[in-house]
């Protein structure tokens, strides 16, 4: 039995497939516990979780990110004004939680520094969860100064932590990297760790269930569009969602959209085959579904290739232009402009992927490379056989 602690931020997307590596854990006797900013990584994980508090998520809201960021400024605002900040307020708690919870290892998403921080202090192993593979293709390669700006952010960070010099990249684990893709979708790594990179494709964890969802609104012989934009894009979603319900009211009879709408800013009323709810079951959904559109969220965009189906990703920033890129490049779906999408152009894009077989047959290769890579229970193996030998008791 070993003893895991999961770093994580106050984010969706990464604690979510962290959630289905630490219920195999547990399935295997081990045990669980977290450390994250309050009270969002609580309310993320659900009820029964032990949580330590490592900082104030109202401090890092992502709605309270400025929408129309782009470019170098989406990633100046990331590192000056998220990642580095974020670590700070955690590391205090994320060392408490260590002296408190006495951890075999830490496993720490790739935003969450501060668990790379108090690791490396302590001298104790960790592994990287690496949510997204953006880092992996060493998106600022081409562009070295940008990349010695987010070094010396690094290095002020350890000097202010007292962590050893010669630590390396907080990003990546000198042991161990979990990435949460396959290298079908994403290609082969640019940037190889110190340490093992292994892919373990998607780690399902089925969220809640809704249980108020209007499953019997949804035909059963329709073609089923499902259509999500994450609950941190603000305005410029809603913008998007409001466009897209035009296009959807001019889909033939047979196909049907179930639209996630958390802000409530979707009037489907007067369009019958739009169902607009406040919140999804996405993985079910996504089961049934001949397409999805999405912003590139990492997360949805592996559900839907694990499960085979296409998408129509338009996407806004940061790692999500590379994921839609992925998806194209694979040939598995079809990329809009986000900020310039018509109507007309969102309605052309859902029916050639749904009418169009090679993109439901790409896929399904992807679905097989996702079912070859293990998910959840690989990631489990692959940090059972990184666990000190001390700590492994029968």
């Amino acid at each position: 039995m070993a003893r895991y602690l999961f770093v994580v931020p106050p984010l969706t997307g990464h604690v979510s497939p962290l959630r289905g590596v630490a219920a195999e854990l547990r399935a295997r006797g081990d045990q669980v516990a977290w450390a994250g900013p309050v009270p969002e990584v609580p309310r993320l994980l659900g009820p029964g979780e032990t949580v330590y508090p490592a900082g104030d998520s109202a401090e890092f809201e992502v709605a309270r990110r400025p929408g129309a960021l782009r470019g170098f400024a989406a990633l100046k605002f990331l590192w000056e004004s998220y990642l580095v900040p974020l670590a700070d307020a955690m590391a205090g708690g994320v060392a408490a939680a260590v002296d408190a919870y006495e951890p075999d290892l830490l496993v720490v998403d790739q935003q969450a520094l501060a668990g790379a921080v108090v690791a490396a202090r302590a001298g104790l192993p960790w592994a990287t969860a690496a949510s997204t593979p953006s880092e992996l293709s060493d998106p600022v390669s081409a562009m070295p100064k940008v990349a010695a700006w987010i070094d010396g952010l690094q290095q002020g960070l350890c000097d202010r932590h007292g962590v050893p010099a010669g630590t390396g990249d907080l990003r990546f684990s000198p042991g161990l990297v979990l990435a949460f893709t396959t290298e079908a979708l994403a290609g082969e790594a640019i940037v190889r760790p110190a340490g093992e990179l292994r892919y373990v494709g998607a780690a399902l964890a089925d969220r809640n269930a809704y249980e108020d969802f209007p499953w019997e609104r949804v035909r059963g012989q329709a073609k089923l569009v499902v259509v999500t934009f994450g609950t941190a894009n603000g305005e410029p979603g809603a913008r998007f969602l409001t466009t897209a319900l035009r296009a959807f009211a001019d889909l033939p009879p047979e196909f049907q959209v179930v639209i996630a709408d958390p802000d409530g800013v979707v009037p489907a009323a007067g369009t019958p085959n739009v169902l607009a709810v406040r919140w999804i079951p996405q993985l079910a959904l996504i089961r049934r579904a001949t397409a999805v559109v999405c912003h590139g969220g990492h997360n949805t965009v592996c559900e839907s290739l694990s499960h085979g189906v296409p998408l129509v990703v338009a996407p806004i920033r940061d790692d999500q232009p590379l994921l839609a890129q992925q998806v194209v490049d694979s040939g598995a779906g079809l990329r809009l402009r986000f900020d310039r999408a018509t109507a007309g152009d969102i309605r052309d894009a859902v029916l050639e992927v749904c009418r169009t077989p090679s993109y439901a047959d790409h896929a399904g290769r992807l679905r097989e490379s996702f079912d070859r890579a293990g998910g959840a229970s690989a990631a489990a193996d692959h940090l059972a056989r990184f666990v000190p030998a001390s700590a492994r008791i029968p």
